[in-house]
């Protein structure tokens, strides 16, 4: 949290990165100041952390290593560009670390209250501190970027459209023909003047970032693709300078010229870099919506030696410190990521887990940051803020699939460092191969055009090599398709890791699916009501509803909503008081209504109460489980009278997910913990044939595991291991330990 508040902090002798393998130490730069030998640095290295911002790709942590590493007295340095941080191994004797501002502090007891406060009591009060807007420099900095490419574009357009009319279009149309071809100085016409006076704003001025690309790449001594592209618009455009000088001063030779070559390979290359970069920016924008669940406000406690709350205060949320005490009251974002020190409730985890059913959590019980109280009141301990928490994490992940390599990529990297240089010299090679054949008529003479020789007929030859490679799927289709991909995910709500999950994803050949939450809606409804003896229906569901509104499971509350349309004429329908109210988890609830013992449960609740259970029932739940319902009975005073169908219904394309699934030839299998009977009915309705029902979490897991050792390449929605491609979710426990490919 430090970071956000110091644009350069240095903790000495402390390693948040623990033990580092060094990397070589570049030829040209100097391990000891000038003057000073190894013997008097023997024995006396140090090492300091420090927090550097700014960073948005790689390139940018290569070239922050290498200028520290040129810094005399600097024996090592390592960037951690996901992190903004920077180990620096050093020897003492030769650097001065003393520096305005170098801060050491316990990140247990101190946060970023404390240095808001310090600064604030500075000089009288004269100075006012306040947090900097998360990512706000990050994204006013990618607008800019879009803009950029999207008007540098546009400009191209306007010179190049001309340029491409004048050369590929006009020439068939007989009356525009005549005025391109009319002579102006001697050879030379109309049409290539203005080819060359259009093109050339699109060479130098728009196309200038190539050739500052270009002199980047070649200073550090590699060659990448700018390199190639202003070698090959260079190559067109000066040819066609000199052909069409040669045609103003002579009176007989005919110009070839290439301007609109040159213009329209920087047009398309500016098109794939602004789809590159507006992608990134979907899924940016896809990234702020995730740091949007954390809420903007909390509310911090102070408590008194004996645990008593003695006072409220609302702070801004990202003022959180380790340790603090935090309330959440219902409807409210849970603030940070922490653990309940009091109260109980229910809180939708759903945008983080991707479980659709609230989860209860009382004292001792972890939270996530980001993640809905429904209610009940909840003081939690915050224990992860800031960078540490589990939102920080996914963001992060998010952001590291921009600055990630796909294998692929990785690849076809290292195939540039020779690619350069290679078609260099096969254009080299390309024209002396046949301007020599030229010389020494090595092809018949007809094959020259008349206005030309044999050596512009190779040099031709040559510049079309070049020329043709400029463009290179090899640099720009792989980084563009992994950010369109990225992109185009992000737009559907699908964050992928990266470009080593797309291209694993293809090779996923059986997917795990989760029921509840996955393959249905996850929010469960009454369909049916079976009444066992004479009662008023509305009578059964006000003593049902009265007991079930003390609830907080997803069940009780489905029961509550069903049993309003008996009392449609109010609004807000008042229950009677029910008294002794029990939760028994996993079973259901009991309690005493209008001097009536309600139990409202499943059959094995039923059983432990002694309540017996008759044969029609059996058979209503037999039936119920058949038609992938979940049976809820209800005994009043020791006798059943009823049986409840809740279903959770389907989502609108699960079938026609899991037909296309096989038809590609990906096995589908459904893990769930619910009975046997609501999974078999669920599984038949949505065409899976593989079903492990009454699974306990630890028990999916261990199945992915060991479809993993059979079918190799397993996809699952939350239960990942190290090799599975996890495209449809995860909890906060898989992203710290395994990194999930991707998550909603």
């Amino acid at each position: 949290m430090a970071a956000k508040f110091l644009s350069l902090a240095c903790i000495r002798n402390e390693s948040g990165f623990g033990d580092l393998s060094p990397r070589p130490h570049y030829p040209s730069m100097p391990k000891y100041p000038k003057g000073a030998s190894s013997s008097n640095a023997e024995g006396s290295e140090a090492k300091a952390l420090f927090s550097v911002t700014g960073m948005t790709c790689s390139a940018c942590a290569g070239s922050v290593e290498k200028a520290v590493k040129r810094l005399p007295g600097i024996k090592e340095a390592v960037i951690d560009v996901l992190n903004n941080r920077a180990l620096v191994m050093f020897y003492p004797s030769f650097v001065n670390v003393s520096a305005p501002v170098s801060l050491s502090y316990k990140p247990d007891m101190t946060g970023p209250r404390n240095f808001i406060q310090v600064i604030e009591s500075t000089g009288s009060g004269r100075f006012k501190a306040m947090i900097f807007p998360e990512g706000g420099g990050r994204e006013s900095h990618r607008k800019e970027e879009i803009k950029q490419y999207y008007r540098s574009f546009l400009w191209s357009l306007v010179f190049t459209i001309p340029v491409f009319l004048t050369s590929m279009v006009f020439m068939y149309i007989p009356g525009l023909k005549h005025g391109m071809d009319t002579k102006a100085v001697n050879m030379l016409t109309t049409g290539e003047i203005i080819r060359w006076v259009l093109s050339t704003p699109v060479q130098f001025i728009i196309g200038r970032r190539f050739y500052t690309g270009s002199y980047k790449a070649l200073r550090h001594g590699s060659a990448n693709m700018d390199v190639l592209i202003a070698l090959g618009t260079n190559a067109a455009y000066f040819y066609s300078v000199y052909s069409v000088l040669r045609a103003a001063t002579s009176p007989d030779f005919k110009a070839t010229d290439f301007f609109e070559t040159s213009a329209m390979l920087i047009s398309f290359i500016l098109l794939g870099k602004y789809l590159e970069v507006l992608a990134k920016g979907k899924t940016s924008e896809a990234i702020a919506k995730l740091m949007d669940l954390s809420p903007d406000t909390a509310i911090l406690l102070t408590l008194d030696n004996g645990g008593n709350v003695i006072r409220e205060e609302e702070i801004d949320s990202r003022l959180i410190q380790k340790n603090d005490m935090i309330k959440i009251i219902p409807g409210a974002k849970v603030a940070s990521d922490g653990f309940v020190i009091w109260g109980q409730s229910h809180v939708n985890e759903s945008m983080i887990t991707g479980e659709a059913q609230p989860v209860a959590k009382r004292k001792g019980d972890a939270v996530i940051g980001g993640t809905v109280n429904e209610n009940g009141v909840l003081h939690i301990k915050a224990t992860r803020v800031g960078s540490e928490s589990a939102l920080s994490q996914i963001v992060r992940l998010v952001e590291s699939a921009q600055m990630a390599k796909a294998p692929v990529q990785k690849f076809a990297d290292r195939i540039s460092k020779f690619f350069v240089p290679l078609v260099i010299i096969l254009s080299f090679s390309t024209w002396l191969a046949w301007f020599l054949a030229g010389k020494f008529s090595g092809y018949p003479k007809s094959w020259i055009p008349s206005s030309m020789d044999s050596f512009q007929l190779a040099l031709q030859f040559g510049i079309s090599v070049m020329v043709i490679a400029c463009p290179c799927a090899l640099g720009l289709a792989t980084p563009t398709a992994v950010m369109v991909g990225t992109g185009v995910g992000a737009s559907q709500g699908v964050l992928i890791k990266g470009g080593q999950a797309l291209e694993s994803a293809h090779k996923v050949n059986c997917i795990v699916f989760d029921k509840t939450g996955t393959l249905t809606v996850g929010k469960p409804v009454v369909v049916s009501t079976r009444l066992l003896k004479t009662m008023v229906l509305r009578e059964f569901y006000e003593l049902v509803a009265a007991t079930e509104v003390n609830s907080e499971h997803p069940v009780a509350k489905a029961i509550v909503e069903y049993a309003k349309k008996f009392r449609e004429d109010e609004e807000n329908p008042a229950w009677p008081e029910a008294q002794d109210f029990k939760s028994i988890t996993g079973h259901g609830v009991k309690a005493i209504v209008r001097n009536k013992e309600l139990i409202v449960g499943n059959k094995s609740l039923m059983l432990e109460e002694n309540i017996s259970i008759p044969v029609d029932a059996e058979e209503i739940l037999e039936e119920t489980e058949g038609l992938a319902q979940t049976g809820i009975l209800i005994a009043i005073d020791g006798e059943l009278v009823g049986v409840l169908a809740i279903s959770d219904p389907l989502k609108p394309g699960a079938g026609e997910v899991i037909s296309i699934l096989k038809s590609m030839k990906v096995r589908s299998i459904m893990v769930t913990g619910d009975n046997w009977g609501t999974a078999n009915s669920i599984a038949k309705e949505v065409g899976i044939d593989t079903v492990i029902a009454e699974a306990k979490p630890e028990h999916k897991a261990e199945k992915v595991k060991e479809l993993q050792v059979v079918i190799q390449v397993v996809a699952s929605r939350q239960y990942c291991t190290a090799r599975t491609v996890n495209i449809f979710g995860s909890s906060p426990a898989c992203i710290q330990t395994t990194q999930p490919d991707l998550y909603y």
